[in-house]
C-alpha cells in the first residue's frame, strides 16, 4: 500500500515548487535531454540529478553488491540515507537525498556547490532523523506530515483512482526515482531500496558533470537498446540568481516567465476536467440535434465509430510492423 502517497510526475515545475513549499531556498530543478556532461556543467553550481528509470521486474533489485559501484555501509552514519518503506513515496525521497545532504558550508564541494539553505523544519527533520538508522528514517520520512501533505499537493487529481489506496498489480509498468550527489569528495548513488549507499568512486569538485554521466551511460546500457524511458534531472542552484549577478536581462525574463508556466501546470494539475469536458459533450450533443434531430445525432455517432476502428487498425498495423503501436508513456514514479 502506498500508505497516503501519491505518485508525482517527473517535472521540472513539479520538483522545483515541491522543494520551495517545504521552505528550501534558492533550488530549482532542470531537465536534461542528453547524457551531455557539458551541459550539465553550465549549469553550476549542480548539487546533484535524479534519475527515473523503469524499475527492473524480471530479477531482483537487490543483491550482495550492486551491478556497478561498491556498497559503502557505513556511510550512512555520516551522510542522509534513508530506506525506503513506502510506495510511491521515491520521488520526494531522493530530492531529500540530494537536498539533506547539502546542508554544511564547509563541504569539500565548496559553499557555492556544497550547501543549500533547506528551512527550519528540514533542518529539524534531518537533526531528528541522523541518530536513526536508515530503515527508521525512512519510517520517519514517510510519516512526515509535512513532508507526505507537500508531496501529495502535487498529484494529479482523479475523480476515479485513489492512489493512496490503490494496490500494485504484476501487470503495473513501475518506475523509480534515484539520486547522485557528490558528498564530501565521494560520487555516491543513493537509493533506497537498496542496503546502504553506493559509492562510485573520488569526486572531487568541478568533477562531479563528467563522472555521474559516465555513471548513467553504464546504466543505461545495461537495458533494451529499445528503452528510452529515462527521465533526468539536475538540482541547481535558482538560475534567477545567476542572471541576476550578470545582469543578463534575457536570461532574467527567460527564467521568470518558466516560473510563472510552471505554477499555471501546477495549478492545473490539482484539478480534474471531468465534469468540465461532461458539460461540453452535452453542449455538443444538444446542438447537434439542434441542427439536425435524431439522424443528425446518429450520423455523428457513426462517424465516430469509424475513425474510431480506422485507428484501432492503424495501430494494429503498427504494432504489426514492430512499431510497438506509437503510443506515449507517462513516467511516474
Amino acid at each position: 500500500m502506498s500508505g497516503g502517497w501519491n505518485t508525482i510526475e517527473s517535472d521540472a515545475g513539479v520538483f522545483t515548487y515541491l522543494l520551495d513549499n517545504l521552505g528550501v531556498r534558492d533550488v530549482q530543478f532542470e531537465e536534461l535531454i542528453s547524457l551531455d556532461a557539458d551541459a550539465l556543467a553550465q549549469l553550476h553550481p549542480v548539487y546533484g540529478v535524479i534519475f527515473l528509470f523503469k524499475f527492473p521486474t524480471d530479477a531482483p533489485y537487490r543483491g550482495e553488491k550492486p551491478l556497478d559501484g561498491a556498497f559503502d555501509n557505513d556511510a550512512s552514519e555520516n551522510l542522509f540515507f534513508a530506506a525506503q518503506t513506502i510506495q510511491n513515496a521515491c520521488g520526494t525521497q531522493a530530492l531529500l537525498s540530494v537536498l539533506l545532504n547539502k546542508t554544511d558550508p564547509g563541504a569539500v564541494e565548496g559553499a557555492e556547490a556544497g550547501y543549500v539553505d533547506v528551512g527550519e523544519s528540514l533542518r529539524d527533520f534531518r537533526e531528528f532523523t541522523m541518530v536513526l538508522p536508515p530503515e527508521f528514517r525512512g519510517e520517519a520520512l514517510s510519516n512526515s506530515e509535512l513532508i507526505r501533505d507537500v508531496h501529495n499537493s502535487f498529484a494529479k487529481s482523479s475523480p476515479f483512482v485513489d492512489e493512496t489506496q490503490r494496490q500494485a498489480s504484476d501487470d503495473d509498468e513501475a518506475f523509480h526515482f534515484i539520486a547522485y550527489t557528490p558528498i564530501n569528495g565521494t560520487l555516491y548513488e543513493l537509493d533506497g531500496l537498496q542496503p546502504a549507499p553506493i559509492s562510485h568512486g573520488v569526486c572531487l569538485p568541478g568533477e562531479f558533470p563528467a563522472k555521474v554521466m559516465e555513471v548513467l551511460q553504464r546504466r543505461i546500457a545495461r537495458y533494451d537498446a529499445t528503452e528510452i524511458r529515462f527521465n533526468l534531472l539536475a538540482m541547481t542552484r535558482d538560475l534567477r540568481i545567476r542572471a541576476r549577478e550578470l545582469g543578463d536581462v534575457e536570461l532574467l525574463a527567460r527564467e521568470e516567465r518558466k516560473r510563472r508556466d510552471w505554477q499555471f501546470e501546477n495549478a492545473l494539475r490539482r484539478h480534474n476536467f471531468v465534469g468540465f469536458a461532461g458539460e461540453v459533450l452535452k453542449g455538443v450533443v444538444a446542438a447537434t440535434l439542434k441542427e439536425g434531430g435524431d439522424a443528425a445525432y446518429d450520423k455523428w455517432v457513426d462517424q465516430a465509430k469509424d475513425k474510431m476502428r480506422k485507428r484501432i487498425e492503424e495501430r494494429k498495423k503498427g504494432a504489426g510492423a514492430g512499431g510497438g503501436g506509437g503510443e506515449d508513456v507517462e513516467m511516474e514514479g
